[in-house]
């Protein structure tokens, strides 16, 4: 659920979040970098009451001793701190984990540079038990990040224990081989080779920059101005 613009809006819809889903299933929260240090803390203590798994960028992305120090205050509460979507590199992963200040790594297929390095956060978090619960929702995110995280079922922390991906039903239908997800919300398993990502040509007749047929109905229709590079 996201959070940030109003504690008592917050409380409000933690409590009808709660109704619904019971105190079984888990609740996590997300503040999209909102907040500072303090802030976050105080806020997100404001919240205990509804036992959130985690708090999701609580605060600037780059900030990782203010990650520390909120992860720090609220261990006690048990709620844990989860970034990593806005993380571009592994050595921002490496600082992060080394000074704990986070409980759940975030990563990003499309923002880290490349499989090898996204690996060489999998294997460090390992190392220093921190969970990797892979952000997801964008375009081909979903498609990608379910094979990073089946590696790590199979070959690397070999559990599910406090792992998770997001999946949101977006856009799979541009993609020759979409993610799925079977009646108990899990990842099916791809039956082919590669990352997922190749999309359908005629998705690529469509979208591609600044050529495709949407793109110039949309250059047309005055809703955007073409850029030239």
């Amino acid at each position: 659920m996201k959070v940030g613009q109003d504690l008592q809006n917050d409380i409000k819809r933690c409590k009808l979040v709660r109704e619904e889903i019971g105190w079984d299933n888990q609740f996590m929260i997300d503040a999209n970098q909102t907040w500072n240090v303090q802030t976050a803390i105080e806020w997100v203590i404001s919240l205990k009451d509804f036992k959130p798994l985690w708090i999701e960028e609580p605060t600037s992305p780059d900030d990782v001793l203010g990650h520390a120090k909120i992860a720090a205050a609220l261990r006690e509460h048990s709620i844990g701190v989860a970034t990593g979507e806005m993380c571009c590199n592994r050595v921002m992963f490496k600082q992060f984990m080394q000074v704990n200040a986070l409980e759940f790594c975030q990563i990003d297929s499309a923002r880290i540079g490349g499989v090898n390095e996204i690996l060489s956060v999998y294997l460090m978090a390992k190392k220093l038990n921190v969970k990797v619960c892979p952000h997801a929702g964008g375009v081909g995110l979903c498609e990608m990040v379910q094979h990073l995280q089946m590696w790590d079922f199979c070959s690397v922390s070999c559990t599910m224990e406090g792992r998770m991906v997001e999946f949101v039903d977006q856009q799979h239908d541009q993609f020759v081989f979409p993610a799925a997800i079977n009646e108990q919300a899990c990842y099916v398993a791809p039956r082919a080779p590669g990352y997922s990502t190749e999309l359908k040509q005629e998705a690529i007749l469509q979208f591609e920059y600044p050529l495709g047929t949407e793109w110039k109905r949309m250059f047309d229709e005055g809703i955007f101005t073409r850029e030239n590079y």
